[in-house]
Order: structure tokens, then sequence, then C-alpha cells
């Protein structure tokens, strides 16, 4: 099962890179493509009616400003998405993430932080991992290593100052 990133533009990819490296990091294959809601609909529509057919288990939906592609992605599929807003010039990414979290009743998308690529990449993962044991113990080592990491700089801390 794939995860696929989609973005509105090849701007983006500087920030959905990081989400695009953890899944990878997890051994699990993605698709990354630029879509755009507006400019190329039909595309739009096409890759999100095929999805699950392309083997797509989770769709992670990028885009600023309007940001309609992750409603538009999940108007035409069943498969979860996950909306990533990117920040914008104009309004700091506020306007996108008001985008992905107002959509209306039936058509639900996840939505994470603005510029939050590393927690899509692992909500998509964590949505796979229901179904998949070996995602589910690569994610439960993941958040183990992140508490020794806190751990390690709790006691240099504490060294420090105590």
């Amino acid at each position: 099962m794939k995860i696929a990133f989609v973005m509105g533009s090849d701007s983006d990819l500087p920030i959905v890179e990081k989400g695009i490296e953890v899944v990878q990091s997890f051994g699990v294959p993605v698709e990354v493509r630029v879509i755009s809601a507006h400019r190329t609909p039909a595309e739009a529509e096409s890759f999100a009616r095929n999805a699950e057919a392309n083997g797509i288990g989770v769709i992670v939906a990028a885009a600023g400003k309007a940001a309609h592609l992750g409603g538009v992605l999940a108007a035409y599929t069943i498969l979860p998405v996950v909306a990533l807003p990117i920040k914008s010039n104009t309004l700091d990414g506020l306007d996108a993430l008001l985008s992905m979290v107002q959509m209306p009743p039936g058509i639900p998308v996840a939505t994470v932080a603005i510029d939050g690529a590393l927690n899509a990449g692992l909500l998509a993962l964590q949505i796979l991992a229901v179904s998949d044991e070996a995602i589910r113990a690569k994610l439960k080592a993941y958040k183990e290593e992140m508490a020794v990491k806190v751990r390690q700089k709790d006691e240099m801390i504490r060294n420090q100052y105590n």
C-alpha cells in the first residue's frame, strides 16, 4: 500500500519532502504528484477516482492559499485524505488552514499544522498501521526513540543545573 503526496504546486515540494522522507524511512512506497484543484481539475478527479485501484491507501494533499486540493480529492474517493496547509506570503498559511478544516458535512479531511509535513506523513503511516503490523511496530519504535532523546536531554539539563 502506497501513500500519495499530492501538491498544488512544485513550490510546495521543499515542505512536502519532510513527509515523503519519513514515510520512505518506514519502507512504505510513495507516489508524488503535482495536481492543481483549480488549474488541472480533470487530473485531480481522475487521480482521486483511481487512487485505490493504483494501490494508494492514504492521500496527503498539500496546498496553500485557497487550498481546495484536499477537499476536491476527498470528494472523489473514500480513501483517507490528510490535508497539509502550506504557508503563503499573504496570510502565513492561515488561509490554507481555514480552507482545509472547513470541509462540508460528508467530505471529511484530516488536517495537520501549517507546513506540518512530518506530522502529515506520520498520520498517514498511522492510518495504514491500523491494518499493517509491520508499520505499527515501526511507529512504536519511532515513538520510543523520541522518548529516549527527550530523556537524554532532560538528564543533560538536570546535570547542568542541579
